[in-house]
């Protein structure tokens, strides 16, 4: 799984790393990505929809760098996937019921409490709704191919219905022009026969 850890202190990427070093889950361990700032976050986040999970500082080049990137990942690349765990070393500056109500991130922690055992089960929570979030997509994808291919079916036999009903008025129009000449031809026989016995009758008396 892609961990993208977003700080520019390099003590916290160093850190996150050690301790997540033999981190496994569901048999894969972890990918690390690191950014030193919200603009480089960006660039990454921009090229990369593969991330799952992103340990993204707020204070950074800006007072409210992380809460840009926070807002760039769903507003202007709309990526829904990725899960955002909020880390910040001065919760002060970035109040956490604010924080909540006003962007969509998924996890709000202080540097002082993500304790080696925290952090696993962090990102443990985080990368567990990736998967449900990515099996859904998929599964969405599938059904969307599946009504595509059932739409053409009905295409198909709508066009092919279609085609067997002017086939089957034309067979119909082609039986009945041949009944009536048949017809015709009946009545033009009786009509010969009729002549040729009154021919002959009138020939016995004469």
């Amino acid at each position: 799984f892609k961990l993208l850890i977003v700080d520019d202190e390099n003590e916290i990427h160093v850190m996150t790393k050690l301790v997540l070093d033999d981190y496994r889950y569901m048999d894969r361990g972890l990918e690390f990505i690191s950014a030193y700032s919200g603009r480089e976050a960006k660039e990454i986040l921009a090229s990369d929809d593969t991330i799952a999970c992103c340990l993204l500082d707020v204070v950074m080049e800006t007072k409210d760098a992380g809460l840009e990137v926070a807002r760039f990942i769903r507003e202007d690349i709309n990526n829904s996937k990725i899960r955002i765990v909020l880390r910040t070393g001065q919760p002060g500056k970035a109040p956490e019921k604010d924080i909540i109500l006003n962007y969509d991130i998924n996890d709000y922690k202080e540097k002082t409490e993500l304790t080696n055992q925290k952090l696993f089960t962090t990102i443990t929570t985080a990368l567990r709704s990736y998967i449900h979030l990515v099996e859904l997509e998929e599964k969405n994808r599938e059904i969307q191919a599946k009504n595509i291919r059932l739409n053409e079916e009905i295409t198909r036999r709508i066009v092919a219905e279609s085609n067997l009903t002017k086939y089957n008025r034309s067979l119909e129009r082609m039986i009945e022009n041949k009944t009536q000449r048949l017809k015709e031809a009946l009545s033009a026989l009786e009509s010969t026969e009729k002549q040729l016995f009154f021919a002959q009758k009138a020939a016995i008396v004469s």
